[in-house]
């Protein structure tokens, strides 16, 4: 009953691997849905476009996400030998990571809770 010889299984998995180029921040401190806003407004358009929108978005989440899609641009470049201007981002989301709970001390010895949330970001390009 066994399964496959190890390098076997190892081709089939390559074989079925996504290989658009991708560009991930782990841990970035932008709640979720603060990210999800920026990130809306640049999903399906081209780099050259995506790029002008990061410039001018007032939000906080814009700097930040900026500077990953000129790492997922570099990857698609270095690592997979495409063409910036044909690129466009086929993909971008915010999940939800870690939490860092913090205490803000209140009258009468009471103590509130400061939820400072954190996302994973990431930016799949791919070619038109």
């Amino acid at each position: 009953m066994a399964k496959g010889h190890r390098s076997q299984i190892k081709k089939e998995r390559n074989q079925n691997k996504d290989t658009r180029p991708y560009a991930k921040l782990s841990h970035a401190r932008i709640s979720a849905q603060k990210a999800g806003f920026v990130l809306d407004a640049i999903r399906g358009k081209d780099v050259q476009t995506a790029l002008g929108i990061l410039e001018y978005n007032p939000r906080y989440a814009s700097s930040v996400i900026k500077k990953l899609l000129n790492s997922a641009i570099a990857n698609a470049e270095n690592n997979n030998g495409m063409n910036p201007e044909n690129l466009y981002v086929d993909e971008c989301f915010a999940n939800k990571a870690t939490t860092m709970k913090r205490i803000r001390p209140r009258a009468r010895g009471m103590a509130y809770r400061i939820e400072k949330r954190m996302c994973h970001i990431t930016i799949i390009l791919n070619e038109r």
